[in-house]
């Protein structure tokens, strides 16, 4: 298997722990349809609509929304830039996980061959 090679990310961080939130991770799945506001993005919840708006603040920093203004409202809108750093970061180690499973792979068909082995003995 090649070695990996890191390139520090700063805003990786703040990605993977705005995501490690469900509630956060419901507001991205809502976003994923389209703009929302406050207000409709805390209906499915059962919280404040303060308590979304830090949710939105934490999203905002880490690139996974932007925030405009609409008239006197101010929909959230959803990034693809930012959860695209994220999953390519972890497109790295799809080497890895397919590496691995053809290994267990082989062990457990040699197991098998061995348990068949014994059986016919």
């Amino acid at each position: 298997m090649e070695p990996l090679s890191y390139t520090p990310q700063p805003n990786l961080d703040a990605i993977f722990a705005a995501l490690a939130d469900p509630t956060r991770r419901g507001i991205l799945a809502r976003l994923a349809q389209g703009d929302a506001s406050v207000s409709e993005l805390a209906s499915p919840f059962n919280i404040s609509q303060p308590a979304v708006s830090k949710h939105l603040k934490v999203l905002e920093r880490a690139g996974l929304i932007t925030r405009g203004i609409d008239e006197q409202r101010r929909p959230a809108r959803l990034q693809a830039r930012a959860m695209g750093d994220a999953a390519a970061w972890l497109e790295h180690f799809r080497t890895f996980w397919g590496t691995s499973f053809d290994q267990l792979d082989h062990v457990l068909e040699g197991l098998k061959s061995k348990q068949k082995d014994h059986q016919n003995d």
